[in-house]
């Protein structure tokens, strides 16, 4: 190790010229730098002091050694980052290249089947007059319908049929078997998920992934072989029957069900084989299709409230990958039979985007987030480790799907309806659902609950985007629940003292958010509701008590086609034990259409007013409308309750009109919410060209110039438009909240709505001291008089709050009034600039 220095002895200075180390010295500093890589002054001193090999050296000397230690450090850490990315683009390059290859192959088969088929036209011309057509004609449709020979089904015919599965599935997978195309909104790229492709014109539905994964090939294959682990519409998975090959791979007999997503349509189940073998070129393969119409061995016979489906040739084609980790090729094709469902639903069964969605790329974030949690800190939020949470988010999920699909296998049973069957009311009380609640939990459920009630419904909602929709339910809790439901719900809790801290988000005057954790991609998030003093019986009217809910929620991005949004909760207790008794309820929306929504989530809306005022006063239901035509989805409503058996007719009546409570909120919101309010006649408008929003980014903009002297955005933007977009996309976060005692925000660009994780609807319930820790909201106190007097004022850099609590902190903040055209005050702005999250 060589240092400046001033004389020629080791360790010691030397005419300025370097110094080098002992062995020693070495070992030493190496040995204080990982106990504080960055010392003070104080501490470089005390250092010397307590070691003596270090006494010949000066503390500057120490202070530039730990300098270039942590230079070194973050070298190597910058190289070993770089070298990550380096062959994770040659993996990118290497699957890009070989998807470019199978594109070519395709458009070679395209072009030798147009010639064919522009031959058999003119041949089909050329013979209409021949009468012996129509009898080939039909001699090819009866060969088509003929049906097939049973298969054998016995161990050497099961072998020639898992044969025959890995030959057709590696044609999809790697060939031209299936025309792929890119899935809309989906752009492959190192970043990316991985290439998504879903069929065109193959019978059934069918969706293609390949993509890099940090893992190890069998460990790939066992995380994938574990369906209801990453699949939350699987029910289960059960082996009937393991045969071993003789070339060392494995064939399985599989029984797996799958639930139903809304109540409007039974759920479907699979008589599978799955076949495990390893090619000559190291690659593991794992590929699964249906076994129908066999003999001389193992069946399964219909079940009853299923449907039997379809898997084709599907599965997973693994590769290990130079420096570690895995290139996967994932195929599902699946004959799911629309028929059996209600024509407003068969676009959930015939699209390939949903399953895409659904399957294929939950498989890919199921092996990227344990990727990352492997590469990561082990624990995370709470405490808990990322398995405990995800443990948590899938009984959520199942609890659900559970409660939805009612299946009399597990002690659920019908009640009769009030003369109405919007609401459909299940009683469980069978012993096995009773300890899946674990009553002997010692702060759970009390003994005397006895039974399980569940009210479900499930309505058609129209030109209101799904996650626009979730996204409002679960940032205004107050406008559809009750909060003495839920203090009936919470009352089967025991609810103990809890110091948590979140956002508060409106609602029963304090609901808290409290963030847990998220997967990588952010499109599914675990966190816990605080609903701040509610009472839970009249004799605690006036010590009324925190409800803590732990809460899911998916499908939030608006940009994601085909993806189902749900929000599920349940009360639990304020320790958060994993192993807490869990009843879940909630809501599930998923799109019947498969199309992009066009409109923007940020729309700019008085919601406040929609709702008071109604039909007939909604000024703004003229402004907001889609560009993309009527929306179509279905909200699936599912709500569970703990209760005494000799309650059950009041619990019953209870819960049917709560249920239908929410269906009239729901439905109130939503129309609030869609673009389209005023009619399907109104006229199309984007959510940025309204003459109001664009007056109000003139105002904006003249009074910076007014207060500041200089202009706020570049010179050459002229007319009203012009100057909203530009201000809309400024780089810096722009808002406006109201001149009142308590000022509300009433306006944000895109990096405001960013920085405080909102959207336009919500903004407006969020106040302007909550976003400021202490330290701001003094300076706020201080400044805003000079404000309101002098018309602007420049803040120092500091830290704020995002609505979902988390820090942000920015270099320096602006605020100036706003004047209009009579130059009297309308609002104030703030501008944050070069703001990031902590």
């Amino acid at each position: 190790m060589a240092m400046s220095c001033k004389d020629g002895k080791p360790g010691s200075l030397d005419n300025g010229k370097y110094v080098r180390y002992t062995p020693e010295q070495v070992e030493a500093l190496e040995r204080l730098y990982h106990e504080c890589p960055k010392p003070s002054s104080i501490r470089r001193q005390q250092l010397i002091r307590e070691c003596p090999i270090l006494s010949n050296i000066e503390p500057k000397q120490i202070k530039v050694w730990f300098q270039n230690r942590r230079c070194r450090e973050k070298q190597r850490k910058e190289a070993s980052r770089l070298q990550a990315v380096n062959r994770k683009l040659t993996a990118m390059n290497k699957l890009l290249m070989e998807e470019n290859d199978r594109l070519q192959k395709q458009v070679s088969q395209l072009v030798y089947e147009n010639g064919c088929f522009r031959q058999h036209t003119q041949n089909a011309t050329l013979a209409t007059k021949d009468p012996s057509c129509e009898s080939a004609v039909m001699s090819g449709q009866q060969r088509e319908t003929h049906q097939h020979p049973p298969r054998d089904a016995s161990p050497a015919g099961l072998l020639s049929i898992a044969e025959e599965t890995l030959a057709e599935f590696l044609s999809k997978a790697t060939g031209t078997a299936v025309e792929w195309v890119q899935m809309p909104g989906m752009k492959p790229g190192p970043d990316s998920i991985g290439i998504i492709a879903i069929s065109h014109g193959c019978p059934g539905v069918a969706a293609r992934a390949c993509g890099l994964v940090g893992l190890e090939p069998t460990r790939v294959a066992e995380l994938l072989k574990d369906r209801p682990s990453w699949f939350h519409d699987c029910r289960a998975v059960d082996v009937l029957n393991v045969l071993p090959t003789a070339n060392g791979g494995t064939i399985e007999l599989l029984y797996m069900q799958l639930y139903a997503p809304t109540t409007l349509a039974p759920a479907r189940d699979f008589w599978l084989l799955r076949y495990t073998s390893v090619l000559e070129d190291g690659s593991l393969v794992v590929c699964e299709r249906s076994l129908k119409n066999t003999q001389n061995g193992p069946s399964m016979p219909p079940v009853q409230h299923f449907v039997r489906a379809e898997m084709l040739p599907s599965g997973y084609l693994i590769r290990p990958c130079e420096g570690g980790g895995s290139i996967i090729h994932i195929v599902d094709h699946m004959d799911l039979e629309p028929w059996s469902v209600p024509e407003v639903l068969r676009p959930l069964y015939e699209s390939s985007t949903v399953l895409a969605q659904k399957t294929t790329m939950a498989a890919l974030r199921q092996l990227r987030q344990i990727a990352q949690e492997v590469s990561q800190s082990n624990v995370t939020g709470w405490g808990r480790r990322p398995a405990a949470l995800r443990a948590l988010s899938q009984r959520l999920s199942r609890g659900f799907n559970d409660a939805v699909n009612g299946f009399t296998d597990e002690g659920w049973s019908i009640m009769g309806n009030d003369g109405m069957d919007d609401v459909t009311i299940l009683v469980n009380s069978s012993p096995d659902k009773l300890m899946g609640l674990n009553l002997s939990f010692a702060n759970g459920f009390p003994s005397v609950s006895n039974a399980v009630l569940c009210a479900k419904a499930s309505m058609l909602l129209q030109n209101v985007p799904p996650a626009t929709l979730l996204r409002f339910l679960r940032e205004h809790r107050s406008e559809w629940a009750d909060s003495s439901i839920d203090a009936y719900s919470a009352a089967v809790v025991k609810v103990g003292p809890c110091s948590l801290r979140g956002s508060r988000v409106g609602g029963f005057g304090s609901q808290v958010i409290l963030p847990l954790a998220h997967t990588v991609e952010h499109e599914e998030f675990l966190e816990v509701i605080k609903l701040e003093g509610i009472a839970q019986s009249p004799e605690d009217a006036l010590m009324p008590r925190d409800v803590f809910l732990l809460q899911l929620c998916s499908g939030m991005d608006e940009n994601a086609v085909g993806t189902c949004a749900e929000l599920i909760f349940a009360p639990i207790d304020a320790s958060f034990a994993d192993d807490a008794p869990l009843l879940p309820s909630g809501f599930r929306i998923i799109p019947l259409d498969s199309g992009k929504e066009a409109s923007s989530p940020n729309r700019t809306l008085d919601l406040a007013s929609a709702l008071e005022i109604g039909p007939a006063g909604n000024k703004a239901s003229n402004d907001y409308s889609a560009a993309g035509g009527c929306m179509r989805s279905v909200m699936t409503i599912a709500f569970e309750f703990a209760f005494e058996s000799h309650l059950q007719e009041h619990v019953a009546s209870m819960a049917r009109q709560y249920v239908r409570s929410i269906i009239s909120s729901v439905q109130r919101v939503a129309l609030a919410l869609s673009p389209s309010y005023s009619g399907s006649h109104a006229g199309l408008r984007t959510p940025l060209g309204t003459p109001e929003a664009q007056t109000l980014a003139r105002w904006i903009c003249q009074s910076y110039r007014v207060y500041m002297g200089v202009e706020l955005l570049k010179s050459g933007t002229e007319g009203g438009e012009s100057v909203l977009k530009t201000l809309w996309h400024h780089s810096d976060a722009i808002m406006c909240c109201s001149l009142k005692a308590l000022p509300v925000f009433t306006f944000a660009n895109q990096a405001g709505l960013d920085m405080l994780e909102t959207t336009l609807v919500a903004l407006q319930d969020l106040t302007l001291e909550k976003i400021f820790d202490e330290h701001g909201r003094k300076t706020l106190c201080t400044e805003f008089p000079q404000i309101i007097q002098q018309g602007f004022a420049c803040l120092q850099g500091g830290i704020c709050l995002s609505s979902m609590g988390r820090p942000v902190s920015y270099e320096r903040a602006v605020a100036w009034k706003v004047l209009n055209e009579e130059e009297n005050a309308h609002c104030i702005c703030f501008m944050f600039v070069n703001w990031s999250f902590v």
